[in-house]
């Protein structure tokens, strides 16, 4: 077994208001840590690993293909085909956290340092 504990100082701003953390990766699936800032938004993208996630704290907007847009809240659990583009914005009152899980993993995304 291997613990990989977070710190919140260790965070990448990856884009303006979205700091990420990879955690733990196994052979099949990795675990990153989000934190949204209010009005923060990620643009539209997509990667070939299928995303699952959980909320945490706060309301993040998923914005699909076709304008289509799907709000989670705090409990609220998620699936991202891979490929499946997808941008997300926090238009609620507090910072949005929560976990992705991705498989296969997504050990070196490009907004990983170097």
């Amino acid at each position: 077994m291997e613990r990989v504990p977070h710190d919140p100082d260790d965070d990448v701003e990856a884009i303006s208001g979205v700091h990420l953390a990879n955690l733990a990766a196994g052979d099949e699936m990795s675990v990153q840590h989000f934190t949204i800032e209010v009005d923060a938004e990620v643009p539209a993208h997509s990667h070939p690993h299928e995303q699952s996630g959980y909320i945490t704290a706060g309301e993040l907007t998923f914005l699909l293909d076709g304008g289509e847009e799907v709000t989670c809240e705090a409990g609220d659990s998620y699936v991202l085909a891979g490929g499946e583009t997808h941008g997300a914005v926090n238009r609620g009152d507090v910072p949005v956290q929560g976990v992705d899980v991705f498989s296969p993993p997504r050990t070196d995304p490009d907004w990983a340092e170097e």
